[in-house]
């Protein structure tokens, strides 16, 4: 639908929806935007009872409150409403009444940044219809890795040219994922930071639709609907608190939004506690929170989880609030931490995560073993990649196989 205004985060000046404002003038860079719509208006065909007989098991299904006007420019890959595991077994070992795992490693390119893509490549060639320009845009974005795979895969499905920045230090098969697409991919040299700089300073010079998350508001209402799957899977009973790793601040102001939204529409009673994940290394938006700032010091950013890796964060704003405003809190975890977490969420759910998405599993642990958690919670925790994005991390977690020549008494001497 047709949002009613664009709403900055930080002072609250709103804009036209039809304006091509990505952050507030007033506020700058920081001032990233808050897509708002009539929600008493798409109440009236959106609900509970509508959704219970909606067939269309993917994002698409809250089309009412995402801001694509025609439903021709969605792109053709299935994206969403990925599984939502229960563990026993983690409810038993960490003292817990329930106990959830959203596995958004099950979209199309194996995050959930495939959410705001799709949503991106829609919102672009809309702009195509409005302006009745005779080719569609060309989209660009900096990524750590998942953000640029997941664009190139649905700019290659639309027919749309994608350059992507990434750090050369991006894990090779993110990378190798991006010319398989036939993306533009320019590996710079530096963290992602500098990747961002040299895309923000590409687009603004040619005029490419940018799909950095951080920047363009739209993005954070595909992701959104991880957050409404959440709700409406658990039949809108929300979890208590729910986990999620942080590195930009996109993902968790998604989650902030998707279950406001549900709110205002009447259709949860409360939100969750909503709880930010950083990596002992790149935790700038942990530290403004403990210190209770208004303000993020941005940083030099090192750990092995690459997608969390964001000294710079763009969206910080939104994501103190997400925390604030919920009840939540932010925590961090060390590598050795996030480590030891992928094997384990592994063999005790059966999903495999990459280091980012581990990360949240790991935050979680952390709080179960220091006594933060009551054992009458319901919990969700959000694996945001697949550990096949990132080999080389998951190596880091487990040892190193067997070998044996192919005779059975060979076999036995390996004592398994």
């Amino acid at each position: 639908m047709t949002p009613a205004c664009l709403k900055c985060v930080i002072c609250g000046k709103e804009f036209s929806a039809s304006a091509r404002n990505y952050t507030c003038g007033v506020c700058g860079q920081d001032g990233t935007l808050d897509v708002i719509y009539d929600l008493k208006a798409a109440g009236k065909n959106l609900s509970v009872k509508s959704l219970s007989m909606n067939n269309d098991r993917s994002m698409w299904r809250y089309s009412d409150i995402l801001p694509v006007e025609n439903t021709k420019n969605i792109p053709a890959l299935s994206v969403g409403f990925t599984p939502l595991y229960r563990s026993a077994k983690f409810e038993r070992e960490y003292n817990v009444s329930e106990f959830y795992i959203k596995d958004d490693g099950r979209n199309p390119t194996g995050s959930l940044k495939d959410r705001a893509s799709a949503l991106c490549v829609a919102k672009a060639l809309d702009i195509m219809d409005e302006t009745g320009a005779a080719e569609p845009p060309v989209i660009a974005c900096a990524s750590t890795g998942n953000a640029a795979s997941s664009l190139a895969g649905f700019a290659a499905v639309s027919g749309i040219a994608a350059y992507i920045f990434v750090p050369r230090n991006a894990p090779a098969a993110k990378v190798t994922q991006l010319l398989v697409y036939g993306a533009n991919v320019v590996l710079v040299e530096g963290d992602y930071g500098d990747a961002y700089d040299l895309a923000a300073a590409a687009i603004g010079h040619f005029g490419w639709y940018n799909r950095n998350c951080a920047i363009n508001p739209y993005l954070v209402e595909g992701k959104k609907t991880c957050a409404l799957e959440i709700a409406e899977q658990l039949n809108w009973n929300v979890p208590d608190r729910i986990y999620i790793s942080v590195g930009d601040g996109c993902c968790i102001s998604s989650l902030y939004k998707g279950f406001s939204d549900l709110l205002e529409l009447g259709f949860i009673e409360r939100l969750p506690k909503i709880t930010g994940v950083q990596a002992e290394g790149a935790a700038p938006i942990y530290k403004a929170f403990a210190e209770n700032s208004d303000k993020v010091v941005f940083t030099s950013a090192h750990t092995l989880a690459d997608s969390i890796s964001v000294g710079s964060p763009k969206n910080w704003a939104k994501a103190l609030r997400a925390v604030s405003r919920s009840g939540g809190e932010f925590l961090t975890v060390s590598d050795a931490d996030i480590t030891s977490a992928i094997p384990e969420l592994a063999r005790g759910s059966g999903v495999f995560a990459e280091p980012a998405g581990a990360a949240a599993f790991a935050g979680f642990r952390r709080m179960a073993r220091d006594g933060k958690l009551k054992n009458s919670e319901r919990v969700a925790v959000v694996v945001t990649g697949n550990g096949l994005k990132d080999i080389e991390g998951a190596q880091k977690s487990v040892g190193k196989a067997r070998s044996c020549v192919p005779d059975i008494n060979a076999f036995l001497k390996l004592n398994f």
